[in-house]
Order: structure tokens, then sequence, then C-alpha cells
């Protein structure tokens, strides 16, 4: 069965960095587009990132556009997302998403705080 796994997420500061990593299993990850969303305390879970199969063709939302880079690595089935230049509104918990499948992660939390 498809299961996602998350990781990577802690505490750090403003202005920080953290790397996120999914790790896909159950099915052929290369084949299929990859998102992240995340969801913060008594918010609708919203999209970030998406990459496509294929020619990994990727999209951001407004708020994290030219911060955060989605990426993937196929031989390793893993999804990624890099977070630069973190901010206190970043806080949530980030989930790995394979639409297609309609399957998610356990999610990880971040928490940006000085």
């Amino acid at each position: 069965q498809v299961q996602l796994v998350e990781s990577g997420g802690g505490l750090v500061q403003p202005g920080g960095s953290l790397r996120l990593s999914c790790a896909a299993s159950g099915f052929t990850f290369s084949r299929y587009a990859m998102s992240w969303y995340r969801q913060a305390p008594g918010e609708e879970r919203e999209l970030v990132a998406f990459i496509t199969s294929g020619s990994g063709n990727t999209n951001y939302a407004d708020s994290v556009k030219g911060r955060f880079t989605i990426s993937r690595d196929n031989a390793k089935n893993t999804l990624y997302l890099q977070m630069n230049m973190l901010k206190p509104d970043d806080t949530a918990v980030y989930y790995c998403y394979a639409r297609t499948f309609g399957s998610w992660g356990q999610g990880t939390q971040v928490t940006v705080s000085s």
C-alpha cells in the first residue's frame, strides 16, 4: 500500500532553514506528481508546493515563493522541501501528498520561533 513518511521538522529561529524529507513506498514514485501541504493551528490545510513527474516542473504558494524549493530524488523515492528564510507564519504541520492515490503522510511539525 502507499506509504508516505515525513521527517526533518523541528524548532528553528526566524531566518533559519530546514529541509523536510518524505520517503515514499508502495507505488512507482517517479511516475507521479507530488505535493507539500501545511496546516497551522485553527487553519485550513493549504498547498505549499507541487512538483510534476518527468520534467519536475514546480509551482509554489505566493507566501513561500523565493524561499522554499521542492525537489525529488526518484532513485531514492524521496520528496524534499528546502525551506529558507523561515518566518513565524511558516509554523505548521507539514504533510506530503500523493494526489493520485489520495494519500497523506503523518506530518512533521515545523515551529519558527525565537
